[in-house]
């Protein structure tokens, strides 16, 4: 396959998981509408809210997030991301934050817990976060796998901050890396489209990024924005809605490999 078309779903999820699915197949059934192959969802694609209502639901949302995802890859004949969801740990007063893939056909191709957490102050505003009260972060091995797309890397939102994971992850021979996310609007606004874009230029990779969007029921906004970004980092997709969204947009292999052999600052790097 020298190039396919990959989709970046938008949502805004609420605390309701059905109406989440709902939403998120509808957008899933516009994507294969429009002939994409790959298709991703944002991070807390099935839940958006209070941290302990998610404790609560995380022993049986797991199990429906990745019921949910095989259905519908199958159902759509899409290979699929689950950008982020929660999966209970210890003693049920923390989960990770899983990402799973999967094939057209439903089997599990790679699952990600995101290894990086939310613990900051944001500069000039009141809002803080702090994941790893309720959060357990993954252990930090990097996920590339092989797809019919090319060599795939798994990150989740906050990731995004961290170059060296992605430059681990084009080190493995990822060619697209995917970004599920939920940057909130404060940060979004300030570093979400810098952040994507110097992903893809630092490593020649093409960056799928889907993003909340919008308010949700625990307060906080997101930013939306979701982005295809190629691997000499123009954006060849962007959503432009505070709302449900898809952007589709069409991805050329081959221009991968020209650019790392014509522009080979891959294998230029010292380290010091």
């Amino acid at each position: 396959m020298t190039d396919f078309l990959a989709a970046a779903v938008q949502l805004t999820s609420s605390q309701d998981p059905e109406a989440n699915f709902t939403a998120a197949e509808e957008q899933i059934d516009l994507a294969a509408r429009r002939g994409a192959e790959l298709v991703g969802l944002p991070e807390n694609f099935a839940f958006m809210g209070d941290d302990s209502r998610r404790l609560e639901l995380a022993p049986t949302l797991a199990e429906q997030c990745s019921r949910f995802l095989v259905t519908m890859a199958r159902r759509y004949q899409v290979t699929l991301l689950g950008g982020g969801f929660p999966v209970p740990v210890g003693d049920g007063q923390r989960t990770l934050n899983r990402a799973e893939l999967v094939d057209r056909d439903g089997q599990l191709l790679a699952r990600y817990d995101k290894i990086h957490l939310f613990d900051v102050g944001v500069p000039d505003s009141a809002e803080a976060y702090r994941e790893s009260a309720t959060f357990m972060a993954g252990t930090p091995a990097p996920q590339v796998i092989d797809t019919p797309f090319g060599r795939l890397g798994l990150t989740v939102c906050y990731d995004l901050r961290f170059p060296e994971l992605y430059r681990a992850l084009a080190a493995d021979g990822a060619e697209i890396i995917v970004a599920p996310s939920a940057f909130t609007h404060t940060t979004g606004s300030a570093h979400w489209h810098v952040l994507t874009r110097a992903r893809a230029i630092e490593n020649l990779a093409t960056i799928v990024a889907p993003n909340q969007a919008g308010h949700h029921a625990n307060g906080r906004q997101t930013y939306g924005h979701s982005l295809i970004v190629d691997s000499w980092g123009q954006i060849k997709a962007e959503a432009r809605s505070d709302a449900n969204e898809v952007v589709v947009a069409r991805i050329d292999r081959s221009r991968v490999e020209k650019l790392r052999d014509g522009f080979p600052c891959l294998s230029h790097r010292r380290l010091f």
